[in-house]
C-alpha cells in the first residue's frame, strides 16, 4: 500500500468492473478509514477478440496482466473471476479469499424463447467454452454449435445479429449486470456442471504481503472456499484449462461437501461423470480423489485426445 490508498487492479469490462467495485465496496464497510482505488489493467485476452479461446493455448489469458502488476507492487489486490485463474499461481502469489458464491448455474438465451429440449433438430447455439459444446453435444448431438467470444453484453447482442437460435453464458454474469430477464432457462447440473470457480470471485495478492491478506479475510466465504478448493483440485489434477472440457461443482450442504464433476470429448461423444462427498476440511482429497476416479473410468483417454487435437489445430 502506498499513501494508505488501497490498489485494487481490474480488467475494464462492465463485469469485470462491477466485480471490483463490489471488492471496493466490501472493503470499505469493513473498513471505513481505507481509502480504495480501482486501476483498469488490460489483458491479453481482452485483447485478442478475434480467435476461440481454445485455440489461443495461453491459462492465464485474463489474469497475467493482473499478476505481473501484482508482483511489480503496482496494485495490492487482483480481482478475478475465479474460473478465469489458473490453478497454479505464479511463485510469490496467492488467494487471500474467495467471495460468497453467486449462483453458478449456466443459462440458455433463446431467440425464439424456447428451452434446450424445445429447439429444433439441428439447431443453433453459440458459445466460447468447450466446457460448455461438450455436455450440451452429449445431451442433445444433433445440434450445430457456433464460436462466440466478447463481453456479455456483446455477445447477447450478438445473438440478435446472427441466425442462431440461442447463446449460453453464466448465469452470475448476467446476474451482476441487471441483464437476468435474457435469460430463458437456468441449465440443470445434469445437463451441464459449471466452470470451476464459477460465479465466484477469486482475491489475489502478495503471499507475504500480511497486511492485505488481513484486510480482505472479511471478503472469504467459508463454504465457497471449501466447494472451490475441491474444484481447483480437480482440475490442477487433470491439467486441464480453457482448452479442455472439465465441468464441476461442490456445495457444503448440512457440514458436508458434496462434489461432482465432468470430462467429456469436444463432440460430447464421449464422457465420463462422478461424484464424492466429504468433510469440507478434506477439500483438496475429495477433488484429486474424484478425478483419480475419472482417469481410471476413461477421462484419461479422452483427455489426451482433446490435447492431440488442440495440438494439431495449433
Amino acid at each position: 500500500m502506498t499513501n494508505d490508498t488501497f490498489i485494487i487492479g481490474s480488467r475494464g469490462s462492465d463485469l469485470a468492473l462491477w466485480q471490483s467495485n463490489w471488492v471496493k465496496a466490501e472493503l470499505e464497510k469493513h473498513h471505513p478509514e481505507l481509502t480504495v482505488e480501482i486501476r483498469i489493467i488490460h489483458t491479453k485476452g481482452d485483447k485478442i477478440l478475434d480467435t476461440a479461446l481454445s485455440k489461443i493455448g495461453d491459462k492465464g489469458l485474463f489474469t497475467k496482466a493482473l499478476e505481473d502488476r501484482l508482483l511489480d507492487g503496482t496494485i495490492d489486490l487482483a480481482v478475478h473471476s475465479l474460473k478465469d485463474l489458473p490453478t497454479i499461481l505464479p511463485r510469490g502469489l496467492t488467494i487471500a479469499a474467495i467471495s460468497e458464491r453467486e449462483d453458478p448455474h449456466d443459462v440458455f438465451i433463446s431467440k425464439n424463447d424456447v428451452t434446450i429440449d424445445d429447439l429444433p433438430e439441428g439447431a443453433h447455439v453459440a458459445t466460447g467454452s468447450l466446457r460448455r459444446r461438450s455436455q450440451l453435444l452429449n445431451y442433445r448431438p444433433d445440434l450445430n454449435i457456433h464460436d462466440l467470444r466478447g463481453n456479455v453484453p456483446t455477445r447477447v447482442q450478438k445473438l440478435q445479429e446472427n441466425d442462431w437460435d440461442g447463446l449460453i453464458l453464466a448465469r452470475a454474469g448476467l446476474k451482476r449486470l441487471e441483464m437476468l430477464d435474457e435469460a430463458t432457462e437456468s441449465i440443470d447440473f445434469e445437463i451441464m456442471l459449471p466452470a470451476v470457480g464459477q460465479g465466484a470471485l477469486g482475491l489475489e495478492t502478495r503471499e507475504r504481503d500480511f497486511q492485505v491478506k488481513a484486510i480482505v479475510a472479511p471478503l472469504n466465504d467459508a463454504d465457497t472456499y471449501a466447494a472451490t478448493h475441491a474444484e481447483r483440485a480437480f482440475l490442477r489434477k487433470l491439467e486441464g484449462g480453457c482448452q479442455v472440457p472439465i465441468g464441476s461443482y461442490g456445495k457444503v450442504v448440512d457440514g458436508e461437501l458434496q462434489f461432482r464433476g465432468y470430462v467429456g470429448s469436444i463432440d460430447g461423444q464421449k464422457a465420463v461423470r462422478g461424484k464424492g462427498r466429504g468433510n469440507p476440511d478434506d477439500a483438496e482429497s475429495i477433488g484429486l480423489r474424484l478425478a483419480n476416479e475419472l482417469l481410471k473410468e476413461g477421462a484419461e483417454e479422452i483427455l489426451q485426445e482433446v490435447r492431440m487435437a488442440a495440438e494439431s489445430n495449433a
